[in-house]
């Protein structure tokens, strides 16, 4: 009797799915990207540290944050271009976030607190060679493969702000990190084997490089760990001022923007400007494209400096094919002309200079003018403070610096986010543009024009894709 066989595998039916279903899976995945980028911006591990980020969580008493001005910022930009519903819709499957009815705000649903074991749980590795567009993006998927993260911080030279081709990253959980740490093979960049350890033992390796002993190796240690802005210690600090009688009235700080006075308000040593009180000039920002990644601000301000009595204030992402020029009036046609001829070249590449046009890019140039007024604002307390003598803070010997963050903004001193000269912006230290005398109160007014804490997350090149033909190297 003779048997039959079904084929091998006859019972395996392989299921490809359809194209509608790949688009539907794809789209989810962009929600969640979109949603988990978000949650990092207001997460108990970034929050509390980020200056600009706690600026806008305390700038609202119920501490509702504009949608449009997360929107903005670096990392949500391949998001956002795809519109206001896409954010909105990312945003309202969050168990961590909250929407306003409105859909023009979003907050935490609990209340900010500090973390704990973040130290522990942190683990420094050196080996990553130069950085390149998406550098960001790539770190954060390669440490991913061993557990789930944090924070991925490139740590960067002070001054030029140079990536060290080292990090530190905290990741959720210990076992995580033990599993980085153990990896077998050891983990590697490029082929090339990494350098890696935890964070204390960085830390106890630096002290020892420095022969630091008792208080003065706790304080390196302390430095290394959380190094910038801290808003719980800037509460502590204000709680240590207000109960040993030390609590001042503020002096009121005024910004010249646009041809206009507006009040620069002093949430805890962050300047900031309420956007209603920002006005919108149509026609006082001018688009390049074209510089292939690059752009040197000296070069680029030389021969603006012939033309026009304020230095204009300059927007780049290292890696972007392109950039903004903020001026402080409307441009003429003799004067786009001007910036035509005498800047052809930048970073040695034949640029193509337009002006934005249409009613996107106007929404675009007002959110850009609204991050220029924003930025000027913490120059403008920042200068504030320095100019009232070595016992305040920031003045000479005060004790406070510039500090680190995507990031983000985007308020004053940063990590990865003030970055002066660097990723988001430029350096040029301009002083203010005048000084007023009115009730024995110093009134401040400056314009920003590339000032010592740009690099801010939310002053990020905004996309003005009426006349954006270059691509971006880096999303």
């Amino acid at each position: 009797m003779s048997s039959v066989s079904e084929p091998a595998g006859a019972d395996e039916v392989k299921v490809t799915p359809t194209s509608e279903e790949v688009e539907d899976d794809e789209q989810e995945k962009l929600f969640e990207n979109a949603r988990k980028q978000v949650e990092f911006y207001f997460a108990d591990s970034n929050l509390p540290f980020d200056k600009f980020m706690w600026t806008l969580h305390t700038a609202n008493p119920e501490h509702w944050v504009p949608v449009k001005t997360v929107s903005s910022f670096k990392r949500m930009r391949d998001y956002a271009v795809r519109g206001d519903e896409f954010i909105l819709r990312a945003l309202r499957g969050s168990t961590e976030l909250e929407v306003d009815e409105a859909g023009e705000n979003v907050r935490r649903r609990t209340e900010v607190a500090p973390p704990k074991g973040q130290f522990e749980r942190s683990v420094y590795a050196k080996g990553f060679g130069d950085e390149e567009p998406g550098m960001q993006e790539k770190l954060e998927e390669f440490f991913e493969k061993y557990g789930n993260t944090n924070a991925v911080r490139m740590r960067r030279m002070d001054g030029n702000k140079e990536f060290k081709g080292s990090v530190f990253v905290e990741f959720t959980d210990a076992s995580s990190v033990d599993a980085f740490l153990n990896a077998d093979p050891k983990p590697s960049w490029n082929g090339e084997e990494l350098l890696t350890m935890t964070k204390e033992a960085y830390c106890n390796m630096k002290i020892k490089e420095k022969g630091l002993t008792g208080k003065a190796a706790e304080l390196r240690k302390e430095k290394i760990n959380r190094k910038g802005f801290n808003a719980f210690r800037e509460m502590e600090n204000d709680s240590k001022g207000k109960s040993n009688g030390k609590a001042k009235e503020k002096p009121e700080v005024y910004l010249e923007f646009m041809g206009t006075k507006i009040r620069v308000y002093d949430d805890d040593g962050a300047g900031y400007v309420k956007e209603e009180d920002v006005p919108f000039v149509k026609g006082a920002t001018l688009l390049f494209t074209g510089c292939g990644g690059d752009a040197n601000f000296t070069e680029m301000k030389a021969p603006l400096r012939e033309r026009f009595a304020r230095v204009p204030y300059i927007q780049f992402s290292k890696g972007d094919d392109y950039g903004l020029v903020g001026f402080d009036k409307a441009l003429t046609e003799d004067e786009i002309a001007y910036v035509k001829d005498n800047l052809k070249t930048v970073n040695e590449k034949e640029v193509e200079w337009t002006i934005p046009d249409g009613n996107r890019s106007e929404e675009e140039e007002r959110a850009f003018q609204i991050d220029r007024a924003a930025f000027a604002a913490r120059s403008a307390l920042s200068r504030s403070q320095i100019r009232k003598g070595p016992s305040s803070r920031g003045g000479r010997g005060g004790g406070r610096g510039r500090g680190r963050g995507r990031g983000g903004r985007p308020t004053g001193g940063r990590r990865e986010t003030d970055k002066a000269k660097s990723n988001a912006g430029e350096q040029d230290g301009s002083k203010p543009a005048s000084e007023e005398q009115a009730d024995k109160k110093r009134k401040r007014a400056v314009e920003p024009d590339g000032g010592p804490d740009v690099g801010i997350r939310g002053a990020t090149v905004p996309t003005i894709s009426a006349t954006k033909k270059a691509k971006t190297d880096e999303p």
